[in-house]
């Protein structure tokens, strides 16, 4: 009897915690939409000046695009003709071939006319070996380092060393930019002299498509892998980082594309290159130094401009994607502690970094764990019907509210995907996610929470890219994923 007692006990803590967690899961988010609304809806209300002249229309401050490169000779040409067409008053284009194995380089060089340009500048930040700085013939804001390889954040310190302008931007060479993204994503540092950092919105490229470098019709993929990373992506930018960009305590911002102030990553030491997860590191390491100075700071996203990236569409790829997106936060989450720790911590230290924590790194092991216990006490009798069906409200119930309420932030503010049809297939997989493919991203987080533990080895290894939504000579089949890329 005492343990059958004891046994009714546990299943009733366990529950209850199970519960709980769930609840203050969801909770939490739906609080980051609605900051997220009222943000947006102050940003609508000043999207009715856009039509009008700007005060400082031509006086934004001096741009440098780094563009990390390994293995991308079918689409690099094409990446920096797109970004050469921005409109924005000066910019310069560094393109770092990190060490390619493939004719990266010869394209640049014939594309671009490119010759060797001896030229002095600072080695803030100690990379691997520079072989050669090439300037192009052709365009006088292109410039190229070849480089031994070292990945992705190597190359991007390689590219800051050699950079010339106070604000530097990194972009994926695969990605895709609208003409003002460059404009709208630099604004936040024309308002507040404090900005550090400020990211745009990334949304998935399958399915639409590009000409000439530049975006020219909106679709959704077929591919359903890549119809529910639509709606992730809607759901992670519009209300989780949007919302937490308006109380200053965003924690990533996409390597895909960020601006940030030059002195500010020089002063963090820059990208460290011992981690997957280089660009969120970055983030939390500028949180944590500022901070500790108490500097008045702002990291800022910018939900308007738009740079469109292509998302996996097959099973093992997306899988390895996840996977080193959950190590990336545990390494990043792991070498900052001093941020939660911090007197001065703020909004950054004191609710953004516990959310992270409880939600995001340990989240796996919870919501895995609660799934399993609650399917095998409903099924051996432990726990009522009206008890899993509750479970079942507050875990799949409140993920499709979430997803459900990203869609509609789309919706009523940016109007993406105009047809009907598009808003209906879209309705469709928000519920049709929650319902296996959650899951399944719980189990591939939790794999990449256990190499972390065990710390085995992890590379960026192969993306697999199918190109299908470029139209030209830009069009690929496949291209090896850059070590610490994308």
């Amino acid at each position: 009897m005492l343990d059958a007692n004891w046994g009714r006990l546990v299943t009733e803590i366990v529950t209850w915690f199970v519960f709980c967690y769930f609840i203050a899961l969801n909770g939490g988010y739906l609080l980051l939409n609605f900051f997220a609304m009222r943000s947006l809806h102050r940003k609508g209300q000043e999207m009715f000046l856009n039509d009008l002249p700007r005060a400082w229309s031509g006086l934004e401050p001096p741009v440098s695009i780094l563009v990390p490169a390994y293995n991308e000779e079918a689409t690099i040409a094409a990446s920096v003709r797109s970004m050469l067409q921005l409109t924005y008053a000066e910019f310069e284009i560094i393109v770092v071939n990190d060490g390619s194995k493939d004719g990266t380089l010869d394209v640049l060089k014939r594309e671009f006319g490119l010759l060797p340009f001896p030229e002095a500048y600072r080695r803030r930040i100690p990379t691997a070996e520079v072989r050669q700085v090439y300037r192009s013939t052709r365009y006088p804001n292109v410039r190229v380092i070849d480089k031994v390889n070292g990945g992705k954040a190597d190359s991007l310190n390689a590219a800051i060393n050699v950079s010339r302008y106070p604000l530097v931007c990194g972009v994926d060479a695969d990605s895709i930019l609208q003409r003002d993204s460059l404009a709208k994503v630099t604004e936040p540092f024309l308002r507040d002299p404090t900005v550090v950092a400020a990211g745009g919105t990334v949304r998935v490229a399958n399915g639409c498509r590009v000409s000439g470098g530049f975006l020219t019709n909106v679709g959704l993929p077929t591919n359903i892998w890549a119809l529910f990373q639509v709606v992730e992506y809607l759901r992670a930018f519009l209300f989780g980082r949007l919302g937490w960009s308006s109380m200053n305590g965003m924690l990533i911002i996409s390597g895909a594309f960020g601006v940030f102030r030059k002195d500010a990553v020089v002063m963090a030491g820059g990208y460290r290159r011992d981690t997957i997860g280089e660009d969120m590191e970055l983030v939390v390491r500028m949180h944590r130094l500022l901070r500790a100075q108490r500097q008045p700071y702002r990291i800022e996203f910018v939900p308007d401009p738009v740079c469109w990236t292509e998302a996996p569409e097959d099973y093992r790829t997306l899988k390895n994607q996840r996977i080193r997106w959950q190590r990336g936060l545990a390494e990043s989450l792991n070498a900052n502690w001093g941020l939660l720790f911090s007197r001065n911590g703020g909004v950054p230290g004191r609710v953004a970094f516990p959310f992270m924590l409880l939600f995001e790194w340990l989240g796996p092991l919870v919501e895995l764990g609660g799934y399993v216990f609650m399917v095998c006490a409903f099924f051996t009798g432990m726990i009522s019907w009206d008890a899993f069906g509750a479970f079942l409200f507050v875990a799949i119930g409140m993920g499709i509210l979430l997803s459900a309420s990203g869609l509609l932030l789309e919706e009523m503010s940016f109007h993406i995907y105009p047809r009907g049809k598009q808003l209906l297939v879209l309705g469709l997989v928000v519920i049709l996610e929650n319902f296996g493919y959650r899951q399944l991203n719980t189990v591939w987080r939790l794999t990449g929470l256990w190499r972390w533990a065990m710390q085995k080895e992890s590379s960026w290894g192969v993306m697999t890219r199918k190109g299908s939504w470029q139209q030209g000579p830009g069009k690929q089949e496949a291209n090896e994923g850059q070590p610490g890329s994308k």
